[in-house]
């Protein structure tokens, strides 16, 4: 048993030197890329389905999707309108690690493209902990998971760069109290970048798709 924290530091260790490699390649490439986690439900996919065809003709878009089994999300990333949609399934693993992106990226032109999503598998704990090399970290929060989920998974929280509040067009029949749960996330993450939108009515998507393009286009 003493040799646990030993243990996983060198896990995390490791991946952290291949994540900064995948930043390298990803950089050199002149790509912005993003990985977006959430809980099961929360809506990654939905959210990828409702970006892409928005940027379409202003931006070229690689999807990386990683889940336990079946190829069902980059299925419906191609079909949204991904120039290139990669399938990592973690065989039970609740995450990507740098080393499952890495595998991912050796099957990508990089310079082809503008953009890179990573969406994570779906948890709400694993995934804080490993980095994969992405430039900008997304965590997708819906409504209907509840006003209290800052306080019971804070690392996810923490570590994020970006938040994006989904299903906001059911604020009026839920009892989510929103300035709860901004409490709760400011303490983790003051000012944190927040989008709030729903993926059904496509309201808020105009000012995430207006963060996307202008750090892609910076890129280049």
């Amino acid at each position: 048993m003493t040799t646990r924290v030993p243990v996983v530091e060198k896990i995390l260790s490791a991946n952290d030197r291949i994540a900064e490699e995948n930043h390298a390649r990803i950089e050199s490439a002149g790509v912005f890329s993003i990985n977006i986690m959430a809980a099961p439900g929360a809506g990654k996919t939905s959210l990828i389905e409702q970006t892409l065809p928005r940027l379409k003709g202003k931006l070229r878009v690689a999807v990386v999707d990683g889940d336990i089994a079946t190829s069902i999300d980059a299925d419906r990333a191609a079909k949204a309108g991904a120039q290139a949609a990669i399938q990592i399934n973690t065989g039970g693993d609740c995450h990507l690690d740098a080393i499952m992106l890495r595998s991912a990226l050796e099957q990508l032109d990089l310079t082809q493209f503008d953009l890179l999503i990573v969406e994570n598998v779906g948890n709400l704990v694993c995934p804080a902990s490993f980095k994969l090399g992405t430039h900008k970290s997304v965590l997708v929060a819906s409504i209907p998971e509840g006003d209290d989920k800052p306080y019971k998974y804070p690392g996810m929280y923490r570590g994020v760069d970006a938040l994006v509040i989904n299903k906001i067009d059911l604020l009026p029949y839920i009892p989510f109290k929103m300035d709860y749960f901004e409490r709760g996330v400011q303490v983790l993450n003051p000012g944190v970048l927040t989008f709030p939108l729903s993926c059904r009515t496509g309201e808020g998507l105009d000012v995430w798709i207006e963060w996307l393009t202008q750090h892609a286009t910076h890129k280049k």
